[in-house]
């Protein structure tokens, strides 16, 4: 066994991303036989069942909507919002019984946790979030995690959950990823092709350079594919978090550390974990356009947005919600999230907060995005 196939089995606390196509038959409707056997694998590292390994598990699961397609008599996932969204309610409650039931086996409780992205690209539903989820994990029980389809908008379309499971595997803090679908790792060309062979290791974005990732599925019941599970794998591993990428017949073998799927090593360190939401999780509800010494400021200072260097505001948002910084030329430089309404922002443009206090009262007298609050974009 490798070095790095070691880390993976002395992992203690890891995020299991699981998609529809290896839960579900292509037409729609749960396959059981998939979900226990996927549960007789987990069950056995969870530390709060009968025959754990005494390790820590949160599974982000998708398949809600593909769970909600059968009951609803629809042939196929449908395009329109109103309709993902009915399939998830109904799918939504099948799934987490059906896991339910099968973890039961094991003596295995499971907590449902729904989450959306302004859930923790905001301060205080962040820490809720991350509370309750280390709770549970206290508690003994096994979270399952997925994204709330039944509201969502944007969300829905999030990647299959594939970031989705990147960005808890931060916000918990694990040890590893594992990113389970319907193909055993990344190839250097189409998997069903002759010729082609498995990157058992990536150590960094270049490794990947040249290399065509396919972007669909090949069951039809889910939104992700290779690019998102890759896009997660780098988001999570510039956390500092190793994943395995792999196929959920191959999911024994990888959490034990085999040599299965392509393994991506850490590439960085752990940052604020907010802040890892907000860059990849957030959207934008409009924009803050600076000058150019408040670009300096905010760019190479990492600096707070103060309004005295803004030149103008783009879109319809209300305080706490994330906005993109943007230079004179429109490029987004940063994002963070506003402490003012978009209604405000006029009167406010090209002054010191010290004359909007006398002015306008103490309210005004701070950031208009804070430096905690606030992520710097690659150019």
């Amino acid at each position: 066994m490798s070095a790095h196939r070691q880390d993976v089995e002395a992992a203690r606390r890891i995020v299991v991303k699981v998609g529809s196509s290896s839960l579900t038959t292509a037409a729609g409707g749960l396959d059981a036989d998939r979900v226990d056997a996927l549960v007789d694998v987990l069950a056995k590292h969870h530390g709060g069942g009968r025959e754990s390994a005494g390790k820590e598990v949160v599974l982000v699961s998708s398949g809600a909507i593909a769970a909600g397609l059968a009951p609803l008599g629809l042939r196929r996932r449908p395009r329109d919002l109103a309709r993902q969204q009915a399939a998830a309610s109904v799918g939504q409650g099948l799934l987490v019984a059906r896991y339910t039931a099968s973890f039961a086996r094991y003596g295995v409780r499971v907590g449902q946790v729904l989450l959306t992205s302004d859930d923790t690209s905001r301060r205080a539903h962040h820490r809720n979030a991350s509370r309750t989820l280390d709770k549970l994990l206290a508690m003994g029980a096994l979270p399952v995690v997925n994204e709330n389809d039944t509201v969502a908008t944007d969300e829905i379309r999030f990647g299959d959950n594939d970031r989705l499971a990147a960005l808890v595997a931060h916000l918990v803090h694990a040890d590893l990823l594992v990113l389970l679908s319907d193909v055993d790792g990344v190839y250097d060309g189409d998997p069903g092709r002759p010729g082609t062979s498995r990157i058992s290791e990536v150590t960094g974005p270049a490794d990947l350079d040249g290399i065509e990732i396919g972007s669909a599925g090949r069951a039809g019941v889910g939104t992700g594919g290779m690019v998102t599970k890759v896009e997660a794998a780098r988001i999570a591993a510039a956390a500092g978090i190793p994943v395995v990428l792999t196929s959920a017949v191959h999911a024994a073998e990888a959490l034990a550390g085999g040599d299965t799927g392509t393994y991506f090593h850490p590439t960085g360190k752990r940052s604020a974990d907010r802040l890892l939401w907000l860059q990849h999780a957030s959207a934008p509800q409009g924009a803050l356009i600076l000058d150019d010494g408040a670009v300096r400021a905010v760019v190479e200072g990492r600096k707070s947005l103060l309004p005295a260097g803004i030149a103008g505001a783009e879109g319809h948002f209300t305080a706490g919600d994330p906005v993109e910084l943007r230079d004179g030329a429109g490029r987004a430089v940063a994002r963070g999230l506003v402490n003012f309404d978009a209604k405000e922002i006029p009167r406010l443009i090209g002054r010191s907060t010290r004359e909007l206090a006398r002015e306008l009262g103490p309210a005004y007298e701070r950031e208009v995005v804070h430096r905690d609050d606030l992520v710097l974009l690659e150019g």
